[in-house]
């Protein structure tokens, strides 16, 4: 996992916080969340292949989840025209 500690220690909300607001979000978005806590930062692309979802729902999936401020995301490293995603909590 690439994210440093720094970031983890900026999440605006505690564990619990984190587990009520993914409670409300689609499965997608659960699922999404799942892939990201075990394998963060991935891209967009890289979720559809790892949770078998199709790219649109994965799209929709990051925009619930982002809306909620559960996921962030920057420029990769390895390929600046991309972003990757990783989970706030």
């Amino acid at each position: 996992m690439s994210t440093t500690t720094e970031d983890m220690s900026a999440s605006p909300f505690t564990q619990e916080d984190f587990r009520e607001r993914l409670r409300e979000l689609p499965p997608s978005a659960k699922l999404v969340a799942k892939v990201l806590e075990d394998d963060a930062p991935l891209s967009q692309g890289q979720l559809a292949e790892t949770s078998l979802l199709p790219d649109r729902t994965v799209r929709y999936a990051l925009n619930r989840l982002e809306e909620s401020d559960l996921v962030d995301s920057r420029y990769s490293f390895t390929d600046a025209r991309k972003q990757v995603y990783f989970l706030t909590a």
